[in-house]
């Protein structure tokens, strides 16, 4: 029998990086990877909102749900992880 386990998302290279978010509604945050788990859900600090382009309110640090993301982008250079 194969294993059914489901392995989480790597994130590990994105940890301690600015991160751009786009969330369902239309909404993007902007902040920096602390944690995340196996459903996506991430903790964001520093956490901001923008809206067209401008920068928004502050958030402090947040808790995203992982079904709310739509795509993330990095700000800042990862290491790519050598196959």
């Amino acid at each position: 029998m194969s294993s059914k386990h489901q392995k989480g998302p790597d994130l590990k290279r994105f940890m301690d990086k600015r991160l751009k978010l786009s969330l369902n509604g239309n909404r993007k945050v902007v902040g920096t990877l602390r944690g995340y788990d196996a459903f996506l859900n991430i903790v964001l600090e520093n956490a901001t909102s923008e809206s067209s382009g401008e920068s928004g309110d502050n958030m402090g640090t947040i808790v995203i749900r992982g079904n709310s993301i739509i795509q993330f982008e990095s700000l800042e250079r990862t290491a790519t992880s050598a196959t």
